[in-house]
């Protein structure tokens, strides 16, 4: 089946990735403004309900679109044309932002939790598998996919940068209540959806337009294609599936840390009038006060830069003798550049002492050292399932990726909670050591999970 075109990116890749640069610009503007509505107290519009519950809150809105992926990507395999549920899947999202919009306590919150996570378990990893349908090279992928996230940060930025401040500090003039930021998303799901459907429909050809399992990627041939779709798993497969499955494991512990950073970041670090404020950072520059959410943005805009860049240093990498690092790799570099950036989060505290203040600057550099570790591997775990996925389990792999940030959802609230009860030196950079040594025990296994991976 042709799917793609033989050299350089199809169109059809540019439609993939403005589909997710719609979806995470809503999704990232409601992850933050869920968090901010339900800490600030009612006076300014919020539920009074406090930083615990409010990171509880966030998290779990995270966790179960982060799930649900795994069912979606099931259904894909088998049942349902991948098109039509990513198609689904924005539609349903944008539902369910707008039940969030008349949401005047947490019980419509709740039933907007369902409506995304199930649309997005319909939407997330079926992109992507469509998205590797595009191209007959496996060579391409980690390039491409790297592009992806890209598109992926770029509506990340614009919700953080632009959107989420409108009921916060206000922008441009504008102050709207939290729940108009909950329509504003809706709608953006609804022209995803339209063009996804009008533009996608011509651009993607046949890709996704029958099950995965019954789909062939060019870069495997035909022959082998049907041996597997009949055979069961030999031990190579086996192996390459545990090989996947560790480096889920791994990512969750930094997904842990990654997510859990955030907090400290608006609440201990950031700005605001209530108890739950600690103001250690300045956060004026000039006359200008720069919005927490700018938080968030500097991450989504590190992300953006460095798509290109690293596209084309995988790309180079892959040209030497000895080939890209592996993913392995990548994933033990990413995690040691996390434990950095909670070692500069501790050294700014201790500058700013018990009642001073430090440079928001430094809140920057943890965020950019945070977002040049999610880059170095991120955006590479959907190209790693499409190369060593058996064919048949291809969608489900794909959809329990980012299982990792489903658990470890779970799990930050209560080390957040936990922080909060000890010294903010230590509790952080206990966190940081433990993130650096798992890092440096996955690039020593590196070479190890390199046969697994090549075993046929």
């Amino acid at each position: 089946m042709e799917t793609g075109v033989k050299k350089g990116r199809p169109f059809g890749f540019y439609v993939c990735s403005m589909g997710y640069t719609f979806e995470r610009l809503s999704f990232y503007t409601v992850k933050y403004i869920l968090a901010m509505w339900v800490a600030a107290d009612v006076l300014s519009g919020g539920l009074g309900m406090g930083q615990v519950k409010a990171t509880a809150i966030s998290a779990g809105f995270v966790a179960w679109t982060y799930i649900t992926p795994m069912f979606g990507g099931y259904i894909a395999d088998r049942w349902v044309k991948p098109r039509w549920c990513v198609l689904i899947g924005m539609l349903l999202m944008g539902v369910g932002y707008m039940i969030a919009w008349k949401a005047t306590s947490l019980t419509l919150v709740y039933v907007m939790f369902v409506f995304v996570a199930v649309g997005t378990g319909l939407f997330k990893g079926n992109l992507s598998g469509i998205t590797g349908q595009l191209f007959n090279s496996a060579e391409q992928l980690d390039s491409a996919f790297s592009i992806q996230y890209t598109f992926v940060n770029i509506g990340s930025f614009i919700g953080i940068t632009f959107i989420a401040p409108l009921a916060t500090t206000g922008m441009f003039g504008v102050h709207v209540t939290y729940r108009t930021i909950f329509l504003i998303t809706g709608i953006f799901l609804f022209i995803d959806a339209i063009w996804f459907f009008v533009v996608g429909g011509k651009a993607l050809g046949e890709a996704g337009m029958s099950p995965f399992k019954k789909d062939q990627r060019e870069f495997v041939s035909a022959e082998k294609k049907e041996s597997e779709e009949s055979a069961p798993l030999t031990a190579g497969d086996k192996k390459r599936v545990a090989a996947v499955l560790l480096v889920i494991v791994f990512s969750m512990v930094f997904w842990m840390l990654w997510y859990l950073a955030y907090f400290p970041a608006y609440f201990r670090f950031g700005y605001g009038d209530g108890a739950e404020y600690l103001n250690k950072a300045n956060w004026v520059i000039g006359n200008f006060k720069i919005p927490t959410s700018w938080f968030d943005s500097v991450n989504a805009l590190t992300c953006v830069v460095l798509g290109p860049v690293l596209a084309g240093v995988w790309l180079k990498l892959a040209k030497r003798p000895q080939g890209d690092l592996s993913m392995y790799k990548k994933t033990g570099l990413g995690c040691g550049l996390l434990g950095l950036a909670y070692f500069v989060m501790v050294f700014a505290d201790k500058l700013a002492g018990d009642h001073g203040q430090v440079s928001v600057l430094w809140v920057g550099l943890v965020c950019i050292m945070m977002s040049v570790g999610e880059m170095v591997f991120s955006p590479l775990g959907n190209s790693f399932i499409n190369k060593l996925a058996p064919a048949k389990l291809l969608g489900l792999l794909l959809g329990t990726w980012p299982v990792a940030v489903f658990i470890s959802q779970f799990i930050y609230p209560k080390i957040y909670a936990w922080t909060l009860t000890q010294n903010f030196g230590f509790a952080y950079g206990l966190l940081g050591g433990i993130v650096i040594v798992f890092g440096v025990v996955l690039w020593i296994l590196s070479g190890k999970l390199d046969s697994w991976a090549e075993q046929e």
